[in-house]
């Protein structure tokens, strides 16, 4: 017996989901489900591809309540803008929790990792940094530097924003953007450590692997969100700053002990305390910022349970407009 797949392309995707206040509560409800340790959430399966300098991720995860469950395949490879190919594509798979028929099949080309990344970041913001952000700066110039501004923008609507990456001409580029986009006042800033030590909020976003952000640079009132190291090898931040800041947040333990910041602190030799807290807790209730001087700092590996969750919004707006079309199994 034949069932319905219903297949949505990049472009109805664009149109069916957006980076808005209902994506971030639909990640911030992703974090939530797993921070009370229900969720079935196996390890990323990680391959790189040395030869073409490319890599892939599958990642999944089964949210108790949900009616599907996502698999993601999400393959980066970085020599494709030389032929005049996007270096990240891939596609979303939503199988019924019920029977584990395919649902529907979302040919994002990495959209919607774009966007529930973004929210996570935006999710990190809400329950970590200070109430008052005058300023935010984000290292790095690539689409989640403007997408992790624009996300946090929700949360705390901040007033300047400074931008600082090897490249000072994207740099200014990232600032016009966000400045367009945003409407709000955005700058390039030459110095790493005067865009942190002006900025209580800021976001690393870039695949470096030695640290750009320095322990000494943390001062009271500061939050940091690490995404960019999500691979091994990655490493954003020198490790000491994790035990330098008076709160470190993992959004997966697991995952970011082998991908994360955390790893390169174990591997340094300075982390060798306890469990540290999951996002997921703190969304939960546990205890997070506990005054406007604490510094605190998120680590983001990305995790399966947000593309359930953006999978699952996504199918549903889809729905609702009409979008997409359907394909016999």
């Amino acid at each position: 017996m034949s069932h319905d797949i219903l297949i949505l392309t990049e472009t109805e995707l664009r149109k069916a989901v957006h980076l808005d206040t209902q994506v971030v509560e639909t990640v911030e409800q992703a974090f939530a489900a797993l921070g009370t340790g229900k969720v079935i959430m196996p390890p990323i399966l990680s391959m790189a591809i040395a030869e073409a300098n490319g890599e892939v991720d599958v990642k999944t995860a089964y949210i108790p309540g949900f009616e599907g469950f996502a698999i993601k395949v999400s393959p980066g490879f970085f020599d494709n803008p030389k032929i005049g190919l996007p270096s990240l594509n891939g596609l979303m798979i939503l199988f019924s929790a019920k029977t584990g028929l395919v649902q529907a099949v979302l040919l994002d080309n990495g959209y919607l990792t774009d966007v529930r990344t973004a929210a996570a970041g935006a999710v990190a913001a809400k329950h970590l940094a200070p109430q008052k952000v005058e300023t935010a700066g984000v290292m790095g110039t690539g689409v989640q530097a403007r997408l992790q501004i624009e996300a946090a923008h929700l949360v705390r609507p901040f007033e300047r924003v400074l931008v600082w990456g090897r490249n000072p001409e994207k740099a200014q580029a990232c600032a016009n953007d966000i400045a367009v986009k945003l409407g709000i006042e955005a700058s390039a800033e030459s110095d790493p450590a005067r865009l942190v030590a002006e900025s209580q909020l800021v976001v690393t976003t870039t695949p470096a692997e030695e640290p750009i952000f320095k322990a000494e640079w943390l001062h009271p009132g500061l939050h940091v969100t690490a995404m960019g190291s999500d691979q091994e090898g990655k490493n954003e931040i020198e490790p000491r700053a994790l035990v330098d800041a008076d709160l470190y947040v993992a959004d997966r333990v697991s995952q970011c002990e082998k991908l994360g910041e955390l790893r390169s602190a174990v591997h340094a030799g300075v982390w060798t305390g306890a469990k540290p807290t999951e996002l997921g807790e703190i969304v939960q209730g546990k205890q997070g910022r506990v005054d406007a001087d604490q510094v605190t700092l998120c680590d983001l590996t990305g995790t399966g349970a947000q593309d359930t969750a953006i999978a699952t919004f996504a199918l549903s707006t889809a729905r609702e407009a009409g979008a997409g079309s359907i394909t016999k199994s």
